[in-house]
């Protein structure tokens, strides 16, 4: 597999940045997260955190060198996650457990899977049009749904960060799956919590991950949130990926090299106490770490 890959996050207007965002692939296989911990919950930070080292820890199992099934994958991944913050709220005797929303796309050969509970989106960019994106678990969907309200009117409904879904509630959480579809060269998949989506609107996201490199537009896009959010922004995260193609030549990451049973990631598969600050990873943190992999493996011989 060959593709390219940027994520960002920043804090906004908020104290303190709850929202997590993180990749994995092995030499078939790619799976991408992004978690939004709920701040109107204790540990908001602590239940994302725990869902992406649970599907990271999954993947890191699982995908050997490629997953047996992307979507029983996906929905056990996110359900284990669900189950660990649980446990994390009973293990520090706390009064209610942390939550959180979570996006997450698997891709592989040639396809893409992906599963959400909450408000958190993926999105599937071809040329310029959305093709596909989730549907939100929220309050305002479920009266758009109903008829009950106008899609125009959802930005500035009282209720509108109202979600009804999410891991870490008392009840087992809806994971929505969607795919597979197949992927073309060119084609961009988004995934970004609602401090993006908020208030860029559809229209103007898209443009500018289309119109700019994608190292550049998906930071654009955090940093537009959050001017555009002004004294009330949300943390801002989202993480882009480019696919291009199976072939080994190209610009992007390569997966070829990576040997069976090893897998790159950017998330931390260690005990949430044990995994040190969990801020986002620089892109250049990420590239130094790759290509170290790589000199690693070309010592070794290995493909």
């Amino acid at each position: 597999m060959r593709f390219s890959i940027y994520q960002d996050s920043l804090t906004g207007a908020r104290q303190s940045n709850q929202d997590r965002m993180g990749y994995c692939f092995a030499r078939d296989s790619l799976l991408m997260l992004v978690a939004d911990g709920m701040g109107g919950h204790l540990h908001g930070e602590v239940a994302a955190q725990i869902a992406l080292q649970s599907a990271a820890a999954a993947f890191q199992s699982m995908a050997r060198p490629a997953l047996d099934d992307p979507a029983a994958f996906l929905d056990l991944a996110l359900r284990r996650g669900h189950r660990e913050i649980q446990r994390f709220q009973h293990a520090n005797r706390l009064p209610d457990a942390p939550r959180t929303t979570i996006v997450a796309c698997v891709v592989q050969a040639g396809q893409a899977w992906w599963a959400h509970a909450g408000d958190s989106r993926f999105y599937w960019v071809r040329r310029g049009a959305v093709v596909a994106r989730t549907r939100d678990h929220s309050k305002v969907q479920s009266l758009v749904d109903l008829g009950l309200l106008h899609p125009d009117d959802t930005d500035r409904h009282p209720e509108r960060n109202k979600v009804l879904n999410c891991l870490g509630s008392p009840f087992e959480p809806t994971i929505e799956i969607g795919g597979p579809i197949t992927i073309e060269p060119d084609d961009r998949l988004l995934l970004c919590s609602d401090g993006v989506w908020a208030p860029l609107g559809e229209s103007s996201m898209i443009a500018t991950l289309e119109s700019d490199p994608l190292s550049v537009g998906v930071s654009t896009l955090v940093r537009r949130a959050v001017e555009l959010g002004g004294g009330i922004a949300d943390n801002a995260t989202a993480l882009a990926m480019v696919w291009e193609g199976e072939d080994e030549a190209g610009e992007g990451v390569c997966s070829e090299r990576v040997p069976d049973g090893a897998i790159t990631t950017t998330i931390s598969v260690g005990p949430p106490d044990e995994a040190g600050p969990a801020d986002a990873i620089s892109e250049d943190e990420i590239e130094r770490t790759i290509r170290e992999i790589r000199d690693a493996i070309g010592r070794t011989g290995g493909r």
